[in-house]
């Protein structure tokens, strides 16, 4: 009698992607590509340590040593000075103190009065340029000419139309108009303040005008077309879907014109030059007479990192309300 055959009982083969599958070795290929985004953004990590964060650190450093013109060469071997820099700065009551509090006021006026404006002239722009209509696209395209501009060229230009005895502003405002007995002096004196603010919003507003354009894209015509047929007008309807609708766009477009503009060094430097008027006398200008003029560059540094502190805070508050009242909104 023959045996039966037993038969083979064979293993089932495991699947390369099963969760018990043993895994073999990452291929290099696959570690290249996983590596590739971190060496992509390693040249812009570089440049942003040394052009950023780098004069940062040197700048703090720089604010707790007694560095004048006798340690250019060796900075580091200038004394330390502790906190002495920045008691100077606040010092109210001293010459050096009482002189940043008045530009830093200023600085906070002149400010408010550009960022402002930019903000209006800019929504107001750009809420007229949604309707349709003739030579548009031209008219969007000539009112993003200041913000285009190379800021030097554009300044350089409106200094020469300040000018007193051959200017454009007192042709047009005393020569053609008669609206005043002289010709003014706008770059000196109280009305430098004017001055600067009228190149600053001119320059500036284009800016707004750009990101609030990009926002009402997003606005449904819809909203709009049923409003209209309630009964809504013109006003109603940009108190209560426009301005709402870009109150994110406001909040981020806010803050940037915020710390552009109270960090403007290339405007008033290239308008008035190398010493502001009193009027005029912003901050950063400030920073740099008191580093350059007396050549007390520790101090000019304890100012400068105060004004990152304040530029730091205020963010931060500013950062924490919005934040907060878009959560209480969505709510």
């Amino acid at each position: 009698m023959n045996a039966t055959a037993i038969p083979e009982i064979k293993e089932p083969a495991v699947r390369k992607n099963a969760p018990g599958a043993a895994r073999g070795p990452r291929r290099p290929g696959r570690v290249r590509r996983t590596a590739l985004p971190y060496l992509l953004l390693l040249p812009a990590l570089l440049l942003e340590i040394l052009i950023h964060l780098l004069p940062i650190v040197i700048g703090i450093l720089m604010s707790f040593k007694e560095l004048t013109q006798f340690y250019l060469r060796d900075w580091g071997a200038a004394p330390w000075r502790g906190l002495d820099n920045f008691r100077v700065a606040v010092d109210f009551d001293g010459p050096a103190g009482e002189a940043l509090l008045q530009s830093f006021v200023t600085t906070c006026l002149f400010t408010a009065l550009s960022v402002g404006l930019c903000w209006l002239l800019g929504t107001t722009a750009a809420v007229y340029m949604q309707e349709t209509f003739k030579g548009r696209g031209i008219l969007r395209a000539l009112f993003l000419v200041p913000y285009a501009l190379p800021v030097y060229a554009a300044v350089i230009t409106w200094a020469f139309m300040f000018q007193r005895d051959n200017g454009l502003i007192n042709h047009v405002i005393h020569d053609q108009l008669g609206l005043t007995d002289s010709p003014s002096f706008w770059l000196i004196g109280d009305n430098s303040f004017y001055a600067l603010l009228i190149v600053s919003v001119w320059k500036g507003w284009p800016f707004a005008f750009l990101i609030v354009m990009a926002g009402l894209q997003n606005i449904s015509r819809e909203m709009y077309e049923a409003a209209a047929l309630d009964g809504a007008g013109v006003w109603q309807q940009i108190r209560k879907i426009t301005l709402p609708s870009l109150r994110p766009v406001n909040q981020v477009l806010v803050l940037v014109l915020f710390l552009w503009t109270f960090n403007d060094f290339n405007t008033p430097f290239v308008l008035f030059g190398k010493a502001a008027p009193e009027a005029a006398n912003l901050i950063s200008i400030h920073i740099y007479q008191s580093s350059f003029a007396t050549w007390n560059f520790g101090t000019g540094a304890a100012m400068s990192v105060l004004l990152l502190l304040f530029l730091l805070l205020v963010t931060g508050v500013y950062l924490f309300f919005t934040t907060r009242g878009r959560k209480v909104t969505d709510a």
